[in-house]
């Protein structure tokens, strides 16, 4: 039995990282799980938060905003609508993603009135980001809804 696999995160700019890892947490969208070697084939949509990769060398940390994650006998491979390595996240860089977040939840809150479900999952695509500031550290400032 292997004790890596390849592990891949891509964004439509560039690949992040690419190696062979032990593990790889994932915000899931149906919640968080934990890809590891021989894992059952996956695909999963994932939220805003914190992929957290375990090497054989260390750990490292990743933001996204959301995407597809896809594990099967190859690997993981993260598909990221956004992918950033946590030390590239500073207060300006997250206001930024934070800001966008609530742009989309005012933008669907408009288009879909009297629909709560498109306008509830915005608003919790909005939570998710300001629940990323308190896990890496930053100021999480929270938009009113």
């Amino acid at each position: 039995m292997a004790d890596t696999m390849q592990f891949d995160l891509v964004s439509p700019e560039r690949s992040l990282f690419s190696a062979e890892v032990k593990s790889v947490q994932i915000p899931g969208a149906d919640g968080d799980l934990t890809a590891m070697p021989n894992h059952a084939p996956l695909i999963t949509t994932l939220r805003p938060g914190v992929l957290t990769v375990e090497t054989q060398s260390g750990t490292e940390h990743f933001v996204v905003t959301g995407g597809f994650a896809e594990i099967n006998e190859k690997g993981l491979t993260i598909l990221a609508e956004r992918a950033l390595h946590k030390g590239d996240v500073d207060q300006s860089v997250y206001d930024s993603m934070v800001e966008e977040a609530h742009s989309a939840y005012k933008q669907t809150k408009e288009t879909f009135k009297n629909e709560p479900g498109p306008v509830d999952d915005a608003a919790k695509l909005l939570a998710d980001m300001v629940a990323i500031g308190t896990h890496i550290g930053l100021d999480p400032k929270s938009p009113s809804l």
